[in-house]
């Protein structure tokens, strides 16, 4: 398994009239958790395009445990557990300190930027994760 760990504050903007963390503005994290997981990697989603990938979100869970509140530092643990394929798989769960707030997936497809059909994930990360994978 490979794993990240990203840290965010909560912003103003991105909270609701009480100070809660919009539900929606978990998905933001995700991705902030999985661009930071990449980068990590010494890989980012624009060298993916540059080499005529796109890698579109086809799907996302979550599942809220607590809330987060206006001003708090969140944690953002991003785990990836298989080896991409077509597709693309992250885990994620979000914490303040060592309260776990928010579990969550998201699916991304690996598809040619040209034709939009599926492609297999760039050899460039699969020869970085078989280490963590394998």
């Amino acid at each position: 398994m490979y794993k990240s760990e990203t840290t965010v504050r909560v912003r103003y903007g991105e909270t609701d009239k009480m100070g809660v963390v919009y539900h929606a503005n978990f998905i933001p994290y995700f991705e902030l958790g999985r661009t930071d997981a990449l980068r990590s990697m010494g890989l980012s989603y624009k060298e993916f395009e540059a080499a005529g990938i796109i890698m579109p979100v086809i799907e996302v869970g979550i599942k809220y445990h607590k809330p987060a509140y206006y001003d708090d530092e969140l944690i953002i643990v991003t785990k990836i557990t298989q080896m991409p394929s077509v597709k693309m798989h992250f885990e994620f769960e979000i914490y303040r300190e060592d309260l776990l707030l928010v579990t969550g997936k998201v699916s991304l497809a690996n598809l040619d930027a040209k034709t939009s059909r599926p492609v297999k994930a760039p050899e460039q990360l699969l020869a970085f994760l078989r280490p963590f994978l394998d």
